[in-house]
């Protein structure tokens, strides 16, 4: 094993051993240890020939949307959910909303279907991983108010890209960037990260990616549950919603405060499969299979 400080100063070897997991046949599936903020280092050693001719699950969520913009691009279904540490690692036992949603997308061959919200109470408490009698201490868990289904009207329907909105931004003109024409088949995913930048952040973010013309391309916003306290989310969804009026998105489905990203207990997102968002029913769902 590794020391931590050589590897943190050899990023090439990181990639390495994550390609050498999509080769290796007896490995069925790969699941991010914990997220971070420094995947994108590993971009120019990721081989994305090797990751297209050996699809796997790769499973995690936050600093990982580097690894999934990847495979995305190499064309192989990834999936935008928990890590070992920040999910499975779950102090007190594993949520069952999480669990069902794992099951559902990664082993079973057929579409998952609709995606319902979470109704059993949700946290961002942070417990430190360091404290041994914490292990067996559940999370406070707030309670559920729901999706917010801010505008739109009618079904719409794309395939799933995005992740968390502070990598995708770095992520802007690098070799991962998608074809426009990929955005325009898309519904964009975005939540933030513990860092909980502020509204105004947001939406010099937004902006900077509709500069690509991404965010002008796609068919409709899902936005996670915000890290931090509850006061806030609605600065947030008035950030998305400032955005949209510049840009004259006012047709365009947001629906925010939904059960993914840095909150807990969270829905899994495979990228590239379809989704449908039925703004008059207010129901998300996936209408085809993630894996075969």
């Amino acid at each position: 094993m590794a020391d931590a400080t050589w590897l943190a100063a050899h990023p090439e070897a990181r990639a390495s051993d994550l390609m050498e997991a999509f080769a290796d046949p007896s490995i069925r599936g790969i699941v991010s240890t914990i997220g971070g903020d420094d995947s994108i280092r590993l971009l120019p050693f990721l081989d994305l020939a090797l990751i297209r001719d050996n699809p796997k699950p790769f499973l995690g969520y936050s600093d990982s949307t580097v690894i999934h913009f990847a495979c995305s691009k190499a064309g192989v279904v990834s999936f935008y959910g928990p890590s070992i540490m920040a999910g499975f690692g779950e102090n007190g036992g594993l949520f069952p909303y999480m669990v069902s949603s794992v099951r559902q997308n990664l082993f079973c061959t057929e579409a998952a279907g609709q995606i319902a919200p979470n109704t059993d109470g949700w946290t961002c408490e942070r417990l430190e991983w360091a404290e041994p009698e914490l292990q067996s201490q559940s999370r406070k868990l707030h309670p559920c108010s729901g999706w917010r289904w801010l505008k739109g009207t009618g079904i719409h329907r794309g395939r799933l890209m995005g992740g968390c909105v502070e990598v995708v931004d770095w992520l802007r003109g690098s070799p991962v960037w998608p074809d426009l024409a990929v955005w325009r088949e898309s519904v964009l995913f975005l939540e933030l990260s513990e860092e909980a930048i502020a509204p105004s952040a947001l939406v010099r973010i937004l902006r900077s990616i509709a500069a690509t013309g991404a965010l002008q391309a796609v068919r409709g916003i899902l936005f996670g549950r915000p890290y931090g306290e509850e006061s806030s989310f609605g600065a947030y969804e008035m950030a998305l919603l400032e955005v949209c009026r510049e840009l004259g998105l006012e047709s365009l489905p947001v629906v925010t405060q939904m059960d993914f990203g840095h909150t807990d207990p969270m829905f899994v997102i495979p990228y590239g499969i379809e989704a449908e968002i039925d703004c008059d029913r207010q129901q998300l769902r996936y209408t085809e299979a993630s894996v075969r």
